[in-house]
């Protein structure tokens, strides 16, 4: 019978039905083997300049796969802010798109096992992004994930809340009369510096749990626990830089999001492989 050529599709249904065979083992991983701590490395500022040289290198190899992973986000981005429009719900504009930075690493783990491959000596693909579909780490990767997905919800709600008791509870009639209230009135100064510092915590949050946990569930066997005490341990001796770091994707985002979102198909790629370099810098 002569062969035929795989498909997206195609080959995501294989990694899907692989996930299902390593349920099992995936279980196990959700757990730590070992309750022992990697070594941490102190990181300087020459360290993220060379995890972005590396970063744009591996994009560069891979390019055209790593825009096919992360082409969804703009699509994302439109329809967020569209039904945020549709709505009239323009408070939860700048929110939504602040959120990314929350749920940021679920999206680049398919970047994070590219750079792995080719640092490995390997040509990356696409398709090799969802080789985490089969891996050990799957349910612990799922888990961490869905964490992400209910912190970027209550930092929704968070925001929501801040509008209400500071400009609201009414909906501005448009996007003009939103800005006006929010630059000329005390009560709008009022609602954006809250809305910075609550949603700085939630970033932080996020940064700190998930930073190291990721690749590091990719890389080893950790187990769950173990990778986020490491990445929190990994915060913590590294404070200083890693909030560089975290400023730098947040800052990032933020760019990438202005022209339609459609930035983010270099940015977010760019951050992802230089993530895992990070990472591998971070921990011995």
């Amino acid at each position: 019978m002569g062969q035929t050529i795989g498909n997206p599709l195609s080959w995501l249904a294989q990694n899907v039905g692989g996930a299902g065979t390593h349920l099992g083992e995936s279980i196990e991983q959700v757990k730590s083997p070992t309750n022992d701590i990697p070594q941490i490395r102190r990181l300087a500022m020459q360290d993220l300049v060379q995890v972005l040289k590396l970063g744009l290198q591996d994009f560069a190899s891979c390019r055209s796969d790593a825009m096919f992973l992360v082409f969804f986000y703009p699509l994302i981005g439109i329809a967020l802010i569209m039904s945020a429009m549709a709505e009239q719900l323009f408070p939860l504009m700048v929110p939504m798109i602040l959120g990314f930075a929350i749920i940021g690493p679920v999206a680049a783990l398919g970047l994070y096992e590219m750079s792995a491959r080719r640092e490995a000596g390997f040509k990356p693909r696409w398709s090799d992004a969802f080789s985490v579909l089969r891996s050990t780490a799957f349910l612990p990767i799922l888990i961490l994930s869905l964490f992400l997905a209910a912190l970027f919800i209550t930092w929704l709600v968070a925001a929501n809340l801040i509008y209400i008791h500071t400009l609201g509870p009414d909906q501005p009639e448009n996007m003009r009369s939103f800005l006006t209230e929010v630059f000329t009135s005390r009560s709008g100064h009022i609602m954006a510096l809250s809305g910075m510092f609550v949603g700085a915590l939630f970033a932080v949050t996020a940064f700190a749990v998930s930073f190291i946990s990721f690749p590091m569930l990719l890389d080893r066997r950790a187990g769950l626990p173990v990778a986020v005490v490491t990445s929190l341990r990994a915060v913590r001796l590294n404070f200083k830089i890693t909030m560089i770091w975290g400023v730098i994707i947040g800052a990032s985002l933020a760019l990438a999001a202005i022209p339609f979102f459609v930035g983010m198909i270099i940015v977010v790629p760019v951050l992802g492989h230089a993530t895992w370099h990070l990472y591998r810098r971070a921990v011995v």
